[in-house]
């Protein structure tokens, strides 16, 4: 059975689940179907085949879709002594070629229609061993089914995950988190938001290499030796259907998902009735979007914070609390969160002051790979500054008003507008260019670019060949000149100002 005590290690949940419910069904994706002996072994496998590859210490890079074979590669990773990467496969190779530079990779795992993508972005250099694997999942999973070698457990404070976040310039960083870390913060959620033994059924449309959806989805099925329930990516039909033939219980998700399922004709009349709650996270959830899917469908949907570096959940609504509209909820145990003032990063502030959220626990990050200045810059005195500005209520609640500068949130996916600049500046004829994030009732914020140039330029064409979508500016404008600041900088705020005027 499980608690809410830590254990040592994410792969420490697997190993109870596999012991204690060998044949209770552990992944469903597609017509496949492993039980958590199955889930186990293939794990065992992999990580073998890993040590023997040298990932020990080393980066294993896991390009790959939403499927069984990404839930294996983590843990399998992980088992290994590795750290787990998981990267986005719609990744560009200049996305990818950057990232990958960061990475010590000693190992990289994808799909066979991947593979000619993330060799171009490994480079000649490269000198690790690239799995490809078999279009077949079932297969692969039938060749990891005999008995494998004993490994020693992992360090528990050895980083377990590399998770890649942008920085404020759009250089990408990689976040370490130890297997420590993990493992606390599932205990943590666990005390606020508590499952059932075998009897939870955890639906997943949110992509794998996501922290949430690793949070939300792996590390808590595997807690409670659930199932987890695996689409290839999201629609609503698929959702919906989803839930009423599997029972799902919980559904976690973002405020795009909430938002495109209200928007879906197909929501009414659902039989939604297995569900106990939705869980929301990634991006800030409007009260309208709340109030709406509360009143159509009767589930609740509990509310969370975090980030990449903590875990990555910090606070979260619990069943039962009074629900604050416009609130995240109150600190996860065994975490504080202060308010500080953003000049000094030091003075704590009362309740209602705006100021920068700082927090420390068990969950925060051991820093950004082989970046000590970002590393430096983020932890301050056992401190995680966060860069978002909120206030806490006198009860200790936290309410989030703004986020990083000039960072968006597209989709639940952080967008840093430096790095779509770079990209728009490095299109002949461009003069000036800067993409600003706007609000948007679907998916959060849409990003608007804003360029000179003496005529119009096929932008997005350029863009697309560069960015993944979810980076693409919904919309292009070009301007005689950019607006400035006093000192001759391009006025952002002046740019959002245009957009939100139309």
């Amino acid at each position: 059975m499980h608690g809410t005590e830590a254990l040592p290690s994410p792969l420490a949940l697997l190993a109870r689940a596999a012991a204690q419910a060998p044949e209770a069904l552990a992944l469903a994706a597609g017509a496949v179907r492993l039980n958590y002996r199955c889930y186990a072994a293939a794990v065992a496998s992999l990580a073998a085949q890993l040590v023997a590859a040298g990932a020990r210490g080393r980066a294993v890079v896991l390009l790959l879709r939403n499927g069984v074979e990404l839930p294996i590669g983590i843990f399998g990773a992980q088992a290994a002594g590795g750290q787990a990467c998981a990267l986005n496969p719609d990744y560009t190779e200049r996305e990818l070629a950057e990232m990958l530079a960061v990475a010590r990779t000693a190992v990289a795992i994808t799909h066979v229609d991947l593979a000619e993508r993330l060799r171009a972005a490994l480079g000649a250099e490269f000198h690790g061993t690239l799995l490809v694997l078999p279009d077949d999942a079932a297969a692969w999973v039938a060749s990891l089914q005999g008995v494998a070698p004993a490994l020693p457990a992992p360090d528990p404070d050895s980083i377990a995950t590399l998770q890649f976040t942008g920085g404020t310039a759009g250089v990408p960083k990689a976040v370490m988190l130890s297997h420590r870390a993990i493992a606390a913060n599932v205990a943590q959620r666990e005390a606020v938001l508590p499952t059932l033994w075998q009897d939870e059924r955890v639906i997943c449309m949110m992509p794998l290499f996501h922290s949430f959806a690793a949070a939300m989805g792996l590390h808590l099925a595997a807690n409670c030796a659930g199932s987890l329930h695996i689409l290839p990516r999201y629609r609503p039909d698929w959702v919906v259907e989803t839930i009423a033939a599997e029972r799902i219980t919980r559904l976690p998700a973002g405020p795009t998902v909430f938002n495109s399922l209200l928007a879906y004709d197909g929501l009414a009349g659902a039989d939604l009735a297995s569900l106990r709650s939705a869980w929301s996270g990634s991006a800030p959830l409007s009260a309208e979007t709340l109030r709406r899917w509360q009143a159509q469908t009767g589930v609740p949907v509990l509310e969370g914070y975090g980030q990449s570096e903590a875990g990555p959940i910090l606070t979260y609504h619990g069943p039962g609390m009074v629900q604050k509209l416009g609130s995240v909820g109150p600190a996860v145990p065994g975490t504080e969160v202060q308010i500080v003032d953003v000049e000094t990063g030091v003075r704590v502030l009362g309740p209602g002051d705006l100021g920068e959220v700082r927090v420390r626990g068990p969950q925060i990050m051991a820093g950004y790979l082989d970046d000590a200045a970002a590393t430096a810059e983020a932890l301050r005195d056992g401190w995680l500054h966060t860069g978002d500005i909120g206030r806490l209520d006198g009860d200790g609640w936290l309410f989030i008003e703004d986020r990083k500068k000039d960072m968006a949130i597209i989709g639940g996916y952080n967008v840093y507008p430096r790095e779509v600049d770079e990209v728009l500046m490095a299109c002949p004829g461009v003069g000036e260019a800067a993409a600003v994030g706007v609000p948007d009732a679907y998916r959060g914020e849409l990003l608007w670019a804003f360029y000179s140039a003496d005529a119009e330029l096929p932008l997005a064409e350029w863009v697309a060949a560069r960015l993944v979508k979810y980076k693409h500016p919904a919309r292009f404008v070009r301007l005689d000149a950019l607006p400035k600041t006093a000192v001759g900088k391009i006025d952002k705020q002046a740019l959002k100002a245009l957009a939100a005027a139309g």
